[in-house]
């Protein structure tokens, strides 16, 4: 069930010790090249939710659209919070749930640079024997991702996101506008629209080949992705939390 569509009679009985709380993750406002708008992984992780939902028996929190995209900002529309303010964010959340009983709670997220301040979120409330799991959207399905993508290189607004949201939301996807752009990077540090800077310049925003992007490719990712999560999930829900 959505913790939203409940009443505080109802949260009240479902907020158990033994209940898993899920969290989505996803940006409502970070660049995804000129075919995709803004809200991408806002809605991937909404779409991710639902499905899981049918898999597993959690509690889903509302999705939280802002956290650390920090290689975003030179392109208009991203919005990025502090590591600090990213980190706080989600144990601030977890702490006022598990006050009324939950000692396990996972984030279902859709980005990259979250992870660290995530694993920093997870190692605070492990002092308050809080449980914290989040998603590893790299590795939850590289090997699916390795045997149906054809890009050289990539990891954003690609073939990978693209066929994704082919499949999830083909009205969100300009395929006249998908375009290939995929620079090496140069050193350290994020994205930039600004020729010189450090890191991976992207004049589009794109970070691979979204030309490449298809349907069937987008449904056996989904499928994957959501396998790994309802896994993830089950193992949290075995893991044994320390009593108080």
């Amino acid at each position: 069930m959505r913790l939203a569509d409940m009443t505080w009679l109802e949260a009240e009985r479902l907020l158990t010790p033994e209940a898993v709380v899920m969290i989505p993750l996803g940006a409502a406002a970070k660049e995804h090249g000129p075919h995709l708008r803004l809200d991408n992984d806002y809605r991937l992780a909404n779409a991710l939710s639902d499905r899981v939902m049918k898999q597993s028996p959690v509690i889903v929190a509302p999705t939280v659209p802002y956290h650390h995209y920090p290689a975003f900002t030179t392109y208009p529309g991203s919005t990025s919070l502090r590591f600090d303010t990213a980190r706080d964010l989600i144990v601030e959340i977890v702490g006022s749930l598990a006050a009324f009983g939950p000692r396990r709670f996972y984030v279902l997220n859709t980005g990259v640079s979250t992870m660290k301040p995530l694993q920093a979120a997870a190692d605070l409330l492990h002092e308050a024997q809080i449980a914290l799991r989040y998603t590893d959207i790299l590795a939850v399905a590289a090997g699916v991702e390795r045997s149906v993508t054809q890009q050289l290189r990539g990891s954003h607004a690609d073939e990978t996101e693209t066929s994704m949201m082919l499949y999830l939301a083909p009205e969100r996807v300009d395929m006249h506008k998908a375009v290939k752009d995929d620079q090496p990077c140069v050193g350290e540090g994020g994205f930039s629209r600004l020729p010189g800077d450090k890191g991976v310049y992207s004049a589009s925003g794109v970070w691979g080949d979204a030309t490449l992007a298809e349907v069937g490719k987008g449904e056996r990712l989904v499928d994957a992705i959501v396998d790994g999560i309802v896994q993830d999930i089950e193992n949290l829900r075995h893991h044994p939390i320390q009593s108080r």
